[in-house]
């Protein structure tokens, strides 16, 4: 069985065990058939030994013992409460059903602590691998010798707070909801305690920063805009077509782009400009495995950042084999019915674009038909968030794409990079944690800008690029997908110095 077969078959059947002490935790938690489902929060701790590993094993190990995960919190790592002389830890939160009871979910939580190598003494609050506590338990109240719901100290722990708002949304009405706002014993709910202990001023100072993991390490994302650097394997590219098909040609760029500021390296072996036509799979990994191979080699790329743009779930895996640090997919799933729980099961970091119908149909006035291109935009990326986040992708591993050039017309697109503030205001009213994702952007030389500033020619749309690059991370964009490296690392440079000095003058 090939590789891509095995894998998929894994995502599947869901048989991804994970590696504990050594040995395979296999055992399955029985469920009564006939009990209800309750909706319920647990938080996630960790600050001994691989972290992220542990909560991609708590994961799974809940997953196996009858709770089903429906949405996860962002990534945070945070200095240690209470006891200070300790690792950072990360943390996140789940929200999800189970049909345990209370106290049976406890001991299932407790079962997974010390399978993971926690021990039941030690000092309070002191080092764990894991740490696992419910939050909240449907609309209950818990108050036994060893089970208080909701938890006691949730109130005045930032690091509690932060992922739990992420697991919720700003125009969520659900009894269950209005019932966790309820217990919080605040007028204004969860959102209100949040803001108390500070909100979202508290996000990127050394106590506490949003981070993403990728190529074993942890990606303070927010801290500068990052710069993707294009190379396109392709023979024709709207812009770089047939430049880059040689190997050696192709290591060169890479080099000039690195040597230039960018972070990562973005490479495409598959065209999707407009009316595009398809490879096969085999045919993309033909054109992209031996750049792959050869850029992931260079010294230069030490500290740098691969991705590969594709929609083939089949090299997206093939492609992490050899080396890839993160998947950007332009359909977002929706042109292979496996990418979704393939990446689950890779454990990369997913970038994930809008776009209706395919590169070929696109652009068809079907596809271009809007009444708000924003909202509509936000609604239709949040449907894709969601079936990736059920298929196992944690919303710590998802990047956002709006999908610039990507069916939408020059005003649309205007509209997009314009409103980048309103998309993310309009998911936040579906969920927090994807409005608080990286946020990618990639006008760079794009037909609309020809249009506009009378350039036919793709490679002389660099500074119309830069305006647009300019404005987009200004409304909030993280990261700038780009052909000329140098140039617009200048422009988010200066974005970046006006931004942080907006937030100073504006800090209380």
């Amino acid at each position: 069985m090939s590789i891509f077969k095995q894998v998929l078959s894994i995502a599947r059947n869901a048989k991804n065990y994970c590696k504990v002490s050594r040995r395979y935790f296999s055992h399955e938690t029985p469920v009564e058939v006939n009990s209800e489902e309750h909706e319920i929060v647990i938080a996630l701790g960790s600050n001994l030994g691989d972290r992220i590993h542990n909560f991609d094993c708590a994961l799974e190990l809940m997953k196996k013992s009858g709770i089903k995960i429906t949405r996860h919190g962002c990534l945070y790592e945070t200095a240690p409460a209470y006891v200070t002389e300790q690792p950072h830890f990360l943390n996140s939160a789940i929200r999800g059903t189970t049909k345990h009871d209370p106290h049976k979910l406890l001991g299932v939580l407790k079962e997974i602590e010390k399978d993971m190598g926690r021990s039941s003494g030690g000092i309070r609050y002191g080092p764990r691998p894991i740490d696992l506590d419910i939050l909240f338990y449907g609309k209950q109240r818990v108050n036994t010798e060893n089970l208080i719901i909701p938890h006691e100290r949730i109130w005045e722990r930032p690091f509690v707070l932060g992922p739990l708002v992420d697991l919720l949304g700003y125009d969520e009405d659900g009894e269950i909801v209005k019932s966790w706002h309820l217990l919080s014993g605040k007028s204004g709910g969860i959102f209100e305690a949040w803001e108390k202990l500070g909100g979202e001023s508290l996000i990127g100072d050394e106590g506490m920063i949003r981070v993403l993991p990728v190529a074993n390490k942890l990606w303070n994302w927010s801290s500068k805009t990052s710069i993707m650097g294009v190379l396109n394997v392709t023979p024709d590219s709207f812009s770089d077509g047939g430049k880059f098909l040689i190997v050696d040609s192709a290591v060169s760029q890479v080099c000039s782009m690195v040597a230039e500021g960018a972070d990562i390296v973005d490479i495409g072996a598959q065209s999707t400009r407009p009316r595009a036509s398809y490879l096969s799979p085999e045919q993309e990994l033909e054109r992209l495995i031996p750049v792959l191979e050869a850029v992931k080699s260079l010294p230069e790329m030490e500290e740098k950042l691969i991705s590969v743009d594709t929609f083939h779930s089949q090299v997206a895996l093939e492609a992490v084999e050899y080396g890839a640090n993160l998947i950007n997919d332009v359909s977002g799933g929706t042109m292979d019915a496996n990418m979704h729980s393939v990446v689950s099961v890779l454990k990369v970091p997913y970038i994930m674009m809008h776009m209706r119908g395919n590169p070929t149909t696109m652009q068809k006035q079907e596809y271009l038909e809007y009444g708000d291109v924003c909202g509509e935009v936000a609604a239709e990326l949040f449907s894709q968030f969601r079936d990736a986040e059920l298929s196992g992708i944690p919303a710590w591993r998802m990047i956002t794409d709006p999908g610039i050039g990507f069916s939408k017309n020059t005003e649309q697109n205007l509209d997009i990079i314009s409103g980048l503030p309103e998309i993310r205001s309009s998911i936040a009213g579906r969920s927090l944690a994807m409005s608080h994702v990286p946020s990618l952007i990639g006008p760079s030389r794009k037909k609309f800008l020809g249009e506009i500033c009378g350039r036919p020619v793709a490679d002389e749309r660099d500074p119309a690029t830069i305006a647009a690059v300019v404005a987009g991370v200004l409304g909030g964009a993280n990261i700038v997908r780009v052909h000329n490296v140098r140039d617009n690392l200048d422009a988010v440079k200066v974005c970046d110095a006006l931004v942080q000095r907006r937030n100073r003058i504006h800090s209380p």
